[in-house]
């Protein structure tokens, strides 16, 4: 087989063709773009801040071209999709204002040991970075790599998901019209073998969003070649809802959270742990937005077929320990629409709890305070996102969270905030995207030490004296 097709999943309907590339094709594009880099890579922070604002220019004139055909190929909303366009413009429009900040050299103070040198430290793109991105968000996750890797002054080969390709050849097409240096961005496609062949070849460093178990043979693979790898994987992201919460908003959100995007967000709410005291009128406000919900208009079918079989295998897990459905059931997974489910009371040993679902679905389970939520959202194996609301604590509660990023009083905004960085902890992954650190991920730091001025006392040489050495053991205890 030496193609695929992309396929529409709200309807089957065929969209594209799509090349499958070989092991040697792929090794071909590396190299081409390590060829790309020699030249990329030379740049002043100046000039590829312009190509890449002139990149954003295409997209942004694009954006309703990129729009329709996430759409067409995830089958989620229109009015997302062209959301999911904009964030993505604006963390590549940081990223390219940003890296000639961040990335320039600095000095460092030496010590009064060796007062006498001058310390520097810079910042150095690794070359061609490896990109695997996900089908639940084509265009933003992949940027959050592809944009502060090339602002880094590296070169990439993006693999993206078989079921979004399209996204992936329309980034490239785009990038092509901005930049005169050719090869700095190469979109391969294929299915899963491709992205082995990637993460096999001459690549320097692989960024990779998808299962934690994937990811797992990711690293496994990388490792082989010593090819660094930043890891944006699963998770279980729990709200906590406090007695002092203001509960509709917090219903809203939480939501919103879940079912967005057919629950298929990797930083989606699945878990609420609500304060036992308002637990009745939160749930209340869940069921009055959740009736309004309109699947197929409010959120699309599920992308990735084989899901509807781990959404249905969660819910019939958790009717069989005994939870209540509050709303939906094992029967609302249909042939590729799942209707929302709400849940509660389920027992923490459940798959549903335990889990990612990936689905339209939610758990809210009643504790006695602000401490059992917090315990019960810390046991989970995974550490990606949380979600906090209450009018005075939220900030406390928010501290120990053992995760990657928290949002008080508000759900998914620190995704589109370009300034911090988006990242998990545990089974969830690590390295991280977006904000400083995001640029920093795609660089190695290079130290420079030289001398200002000679003096006697040279500590690193065969003609150090005995005296010479008293002298140092005195500076060292008094001055470091």
């Amino acid at each position: 087989m030496t193609h695929f097709q992309s396929l529409n999943p709200a309807t089957g309907e065929v969209i594209a063709d799509h090349r499958i590339f070989t092991k040697s094709e792929v090794d071909s594009a590396v190299h081409l773009a390590q060829k790309g880099f020699m030249q990329w890579g030379k740049l002043s922070q100046s000039a590829r801040k312009k190509v890449l604002l002139r990149w954003k220019k295409e997209i942004a004139n694009r954006l309703e071209d990129f729009a329709q055909l996430v759409s067409a190929e995830t089958g989620k909303p229109i009015g997302d999709s062209r959301l999911e366009v904009s964030i993505a413009i604006a963390h590549l429009s940081w990223a390219a204002k940003k890296a000639g900040y961040y990335l320039k050299e600095q000095g460092r103070k030496p010590g009064l040991l060796m007062f006498n040198m001058q310390a520097e430290v810079h910042r150095i793109p690794f070359g061609v970075i490896g990109v695997i991105g996900p089908w639940n968000y084509p265009i933003f996750t992949p940027m959050g790599s592809i944009a502060y890797a090339l602002a880094a002054g590296n070169t990439v080969v993006f693999k993206p998901s078989e079921f979004t390709p399209g996204v992936g050849k329309l980034l490239e097409e785009t990038f092509s019209k901005a930049s005169d240096i050719p090869n700095v961005l190469t979109t391969i496609t294929g299915l899963g073998e491709t992205g082995k062949f990637l993460c096999e070849s001459q690549i320097s460093k692989l960024a990779f969003t998808g299962s934690t178990r994937t990811a797992k043979l990711v690293a496994e693979t990388c490792s082989r070649n010593m090819v660094p790898v930043l890891l944006e994987c699963g998770g279980k992201d729990p709200v906590l809802v406090d007695k002092d919460a203001n509960l509709k908003l917090a219903a809203e959100y939480t939501i919103w959270s879940a079912m967005a995007n057919a629950g298929q967000s990797c930083i989606g709410a699945e878990r609420v742990y609500v304060h036992e005291k308002v637990a009745e009128k939160f749930q209340a406000e869940v069921l009055n937005i959740v009736k309004d919900l309109d699947p197929g208009i409010s959120y699309g079918p599920a992308t990735m077929p084989k899901q509807l079989e781990i959404i249905k295998r969660h819910i019939e897990s958790a009717t069989n320990a005994g939870a209540k459905m509050l709303y939906g059931d094992v029967n609302s997974v249909n042939e590729n629409i799942v209707n929302p489910v709400v849940m509660a009371d389920v027992p923490e040993d459940c798959s549903a709890m335990t889990e990612e679902t990936f689905g339209p679905t939610i758990a809210i389970n009643k504790v006695a305070n602000m401490d059992e939520a917090i315990a019960l959202s810390n046991a989970s194996e995974y550490g990606l996102g949380a979600s906090v609301f209450s009018k005075r604590h939220g900030y406390a509660i928010a501290k120990r969270l053992e995760c990657g990023m928290v949002g008080i009083n508000t759900a998914f905004t620190f995704a589109a905030i370009p300034t911090v960085p988006f990242g998990g902890a545990k089974q969830s992954g690590y390295g991280r995207i977006h904000g400083p650190e995001g640029l920093y991920e795609f660089t190695y730091a290079r130290t420079l030490v030289k001398p200002k001025f000679e003096i006697p006392l040279r500590a690193t040489s065969f003609k150090r004296t005995a005296g010479q050495e008293k002298l140092i053991t005195k500076l060292s205890k008094y001055f470091s």
